[in-house]
């Protein structure tokens, strides 16, 4: 299976179940252009404990592994839980939406794209470019920063700059921005 037929079906059960998402994480990013091969898909919902229920049941009559216990803890405690295609290895992280403005903001200006055929919700550039910096600042990691980079090159002159300036400040995360213009050769203010 490819990554369009897991986006496919896994976009058409969340909504099935009524479950709002946006895809977010490397596939998010390669949509910005910050291409990376991945095995990984990532959503961040927002859902209710009967639609998970109604999500996870509709997936098990498949070849796919999904705990639906396993959704309801994720959703009490805000983190993630896994859906996993049997027939391929494809696995997906579904991420309950932090309760924080940001996060609260980034799923409020999630679009509505064409991803390879699929229609789908996804993160903006903006705000991906600002949760791939909080990666970094949280895991050391510079594959984050330069994957930042590389969606600042290709989006540089479409980008909302007072949005991701304001949040960057907000979020504490001057260095990584500042850093990651700096790798895509874009000068930063002193």
């Amino acid at each position: 299976m490819s990554a369009t037929e897991a986006l496919q079906k896994l976009t058409t059960a969340l909504d099935r179940a009524g479950i709002p998402y946006m895809l977010t994480g490397s596939f998010a990013g390669s949509y910005y252009g910050a291409s990376r091969s991945t095995q990984d898909i990532d959503f961040v919902i927002e859902a209710s404990s009967e639609q998970l229920r109604t999500f996870a049941e509709s997936l098990s009559e498949g070849n796919y592994y999904v705990e639906v216990d396993a959704a309801i803890q994720a959703l009490h405690s805000r983190s993630l839980f896994n859906v996993i295609d049997l027939s391929n290895g494809w696995k997906a992280d579904l991420i309950i939406r932090k309760a924080r403005p940001f996060s609260e903001e980034e799923f409020r200006r999630r679009q509505l794209v064409e991803l390879n055929g699929v229609p789908l919700f996804i993160t903006s550039a903006e705000d991906i470019i600002l949760a791939k910096m909080e990666w970094a600042r949280m895991s050391g990691s510079t594959r984050q920063i330069e994957d930042v980079a590389a969606i600042v090159r290709l989006q540089w002159k479409v980008l909302d700059l007072p949005y991701v300036e304001s949040w960057a400040a907000s979020l504490q995360l001057r260095p990584q921005w500042e850093e990651a213009r700096r790798r895509a050769g874009i000068a930063t203010d002193g």
